[in-house]
């Protein structure tokens, strides 16, 4: 079936990234809880900003968590290298994503499940002390656990957790003659892609693809307007959008290595080019100049 469709491929490349990331495992009494922590704990994207990103990994069933409840893991990115400082800032902001959209949640729990780690991070400064003090640390489920008091008794998070470095900024986008095709296809893709293991898409379907060259750098990158479809009668020339083609999604993949992040480019361009209306695909770079990484898109296949 690709081979078929090959034609529709861009002969171009995404540029990944170097980045690191947490991976957790997060547990709850009822699936409501469950899917409203994972959802709003990685539903801001923002390492793009200098702050981080999340994504949903996949879900758990009971006998796959370690207290025996349902689950999912999650993961959080940071972007570069995991040097003093932006480590320092990732812990700062993951803690926030914990507190506000996890711990505060009834009856929920935090696990690591980093593999291959490059360092750890203790949890206590920043997540224990929510206690006021009144926190302490017990083994439960053969683990130590940070037990901290609070008004539903009580939240757990094991004390460290680990991370490491992984790719992030893989991403295909797909070239769209109808709105249906946007949405169904790009829903399936991003289903298809969590079959991946260590894979995640931490923005969905993307509507926003930017460029580093902007006239507000104050507000960090921008849109990429030759791609703006509404735009294309105004830069006549300079549009890069095709006739026909009314919506230009992007997905991003951030993986835990370069194979696991290939597997869900291709994965998602297959699931993609199953569609009708999605008509050609392509993939966002900065002419090699921003990323570590080219993933060419014809090499996947």
């Amino acid at each position: 079936m690709i081979m078929k469709k090959s034609s529709k491929i861009e002969d171009t490349y995404a540029e990944g990234f170097k980045g690191f990331y947490c991976r957790i495992i997060l547990t709850a009494d009822d699936e409501e809880t469950l899917k409203s922590a994972a959802h709003d704990a990685t539903s801001t994207p923002a390492t793009v900003i200098g702050r981080i990103e999340g994504g949903i990994e996949k879900w758990l069933d009971k006998d796959e968590t370690p207290d025996g409840r349902q689950g999912a893991v999650l993961q959080f990115w940071g972007s570069g290298e995991p040097e003093e400082e932006s480590v320092k800032k990732f812990e700062e902001e993951m803690s926030y994503r914990i507190r506000q959209d996890i711990l505060v949640k009834p009856f929920t729990s935090v696990f690591d499940a980093s593999t291959d780690t490059n360092g750890e991070l203790d949890m206590m400064d920043r997540v224990g002390h929510c206690g006021d003090g009144y926190e302490w640390v017990e083994e439960r489920y053969g683990r130590d656990m940070i037990i901290v008091p609070i008004m539903v008794p009580d939240f757990e998070i094991e004390k460290t957790l680990g991370y490491t470095r992984g790719v992030s900024g893989g991403n295909f986008w797909y070239f769209c003659s109808s709105k249906e095709a946007v949405v169904r296809a790009g829903r399936k893709a991003v289903q298809a892609i969590r079959e991946v293991d260590g894979a995640i898409t931490p923005f969905g379907i993307v509507s926003a693809g930017s460029k580093t060259e902007t006239n507000y750098p104050e507000i960090g990158p921008t849109t990429n307007h030759p791609y703006c479809p509404s735009l294309r009668d105004e830069l006549d020339d300079d549009s890069k959008v095709p006739e026909g083609i009314e919506y230009i999604p992007e997905i991003v993949i951030n993986a835990r290595n370069m194979e696991e992040c290939k597997e869900a480019m291709r994965v998602g361009i297959e699931t993609v080019l199953e569609f009708d209306g999605v008509e050609k695909i392509s993939a966002g770079n900065y002419d090699g100049n921003l990323g570590s990484y080219e993933i060419y898109l014809k090499e996947l296949f």
